[in-house]
């Protein structure tokens, strides 16, 4: 058998060569496996340190006028109103106006019947024919006796005496006479005519009704208003009368023409806050010449605003309201944000009007998130997030 061929061992050094690349090769591997799991996981802490940073939306406040106008309920009367009470009392003898019917000043709209009027006239004419009866006989025995004076038929005692009577008697015709002109008029109030030209509004009597006089016992026999113009009545909220001026224009629309409008104008102001309600009252001039509008009836009143300077606006949902009162959060300019105590001039709905609180370039965040606090940093998205934000109105455009 040929002997068997024998390897060459493998010197140690090259073992010892081969193990050493070796484990610089697994030292490899395990560095770049650890640095590799030290980048994800800085990676991973960076993306949840930012992840939990909230993130918000801002809006600059909205400096033009949402509404430069105010709607409020109100009252249309007649520019003039007379409610009609008897002067006399008696029996209503017959009337002449029923309502609606237009009448002109001086008309006889009713007759009163009033005997015990009538039989008192009569007594006072004859105590004036009395009166004067005496007056005159005084007047001739005070002639006569000055005749005798001269003969010293009579002392000046009694002509003095005469003299005084005379004059007596010529008090007593005066009263007598005034008397009877005061029952004169009070005859005349038997006829009720219309003060003015108008229309009758209310009848509240008939023929053979009692009468009495004066206007604390009953409803007025007649009503008569004159409504060529009507007075519009409002109250005003105390916040919105400084911007409305007496000549301002104001627009009604009413229920009964709901396609049409009519145009009336500020005349007067009460000055004067009703406590009860926090309102002032306000009169407002209408035309109504075509008789197309009635007194008593309602009306939807939009009120031109006049204001020294426009108002600043701001999405409803940017409002926070809590403890610590009503506040928007807006952002600064290194992106933390700030609270400000603001309030509402007007709800509009989904605009709110503010009356104070914020400036024109404050960033507003338009749905503050949850949980957010003063100083808290935020990452503002959007176009806030370069250069200058957009108005709430602009967003509204560009969502358009």
């Amino acid at each position: 058998m040929p002997p068997t061929e024998q390897r060459p061992p493998v010197s140690r050094r090259k073992l010892g060569i081969f193990g050493v690349v070796a484990l610089i090769g697994a030292g490899l591997i395990v560095g770049t496996g650890i640095r590799a799991r030290e980048e994800q996981g800085a990676q991973l802490k960076e993306w949840t340190d930012d992840q939990a940073i909230p993130t918000v939306a801002v809006a600059l406040p909205n400096a033009k006028a949402l509404s430069p106008t105010l709607d409020l309920p109100g009252r249309l009367e007649a520019y003039y109103r007379a409610p009609i009470f008897a002067r006399v009392s008696g029996y209503l003898k017959s009337w002449d106006a029923d309502i609606g019917a237009r009448v002109k000043a001086g008309q006889v709209i009713a007759e009163i019947e009033a005997p015990d009027l009538d039989q008192q006239l009569l007594q006072a004419r004859a105590d004036l024919a009395s009166a004067q009866a005496s007056a005159r006989l005084s007047e001739a025995t005070l002639n006569r006796r000055k005749t005798l004076v001269a003969s010293n038929f009579v002392s000046a005692q009694e002509i003095d005496e005469r003299t005084a009577d005379l004059s007596n008697k010529n008090a007593s015709v005066k009263a007598g006479q005034a008397n009877v002109e005061r029952l004169e008029a009070l005859a005349g109030y038997k006829k009720i005519t219309a003060p003015f030209d108008g229309v009758v509004t209310s009848r509240d009597t008939d023929v053979g009704a009692l009468i009495n006089a004066g206007g604390g016992s009953g409803p007025a026999m007649f009503t008569i208003s004159d409504i060529k113009k009507l007075r519009v009545y409002v109250n005003v909220p105390q916040n919105y009368v400084p911007s409305i001026r007496i000549g301002a224009k104001a627009t009604l629309s009413m229920p009964e023409y709901p396609n049409r409008t009519f145009q009336a104008t500020v005349e007067a102001s009460s000055q004067a806050v009703d406590v009860a309600s926090g309102t002032t009252r306000m009169q407002l001039g209408l035309d109504n010449s075509s008789g197309e509008l009635m007194p008593g009836g309602y009306a939807s009143v939009k009120l031109n605003l006049q204001r020294d300077s426009t108002p600043l606006s701001i999405p409803a949902s940017a409002l926070i309201f809590n403890a610590s009162g009503l506040r928007v959060a807006t952002v600064s300019p290194d992106d933390k944000v700030v609270f400000k105590t603001v309030k509402i001039g007007r709800d509009l709905g989904k605009e709110i009007e503010l009356a104070s609180g914020l400036a024109p370039d404050d960033r507003v965040i338009t749905a503050p998130p949850d949980g957010l606090s003063d100083g808290e940093h935020v990452r503002v998205v959007g176009a806030g997030a370069k250069g200058k934000p957009t108005t709430a109105s602009e967003k509204q455009d560009v969502k358009g």
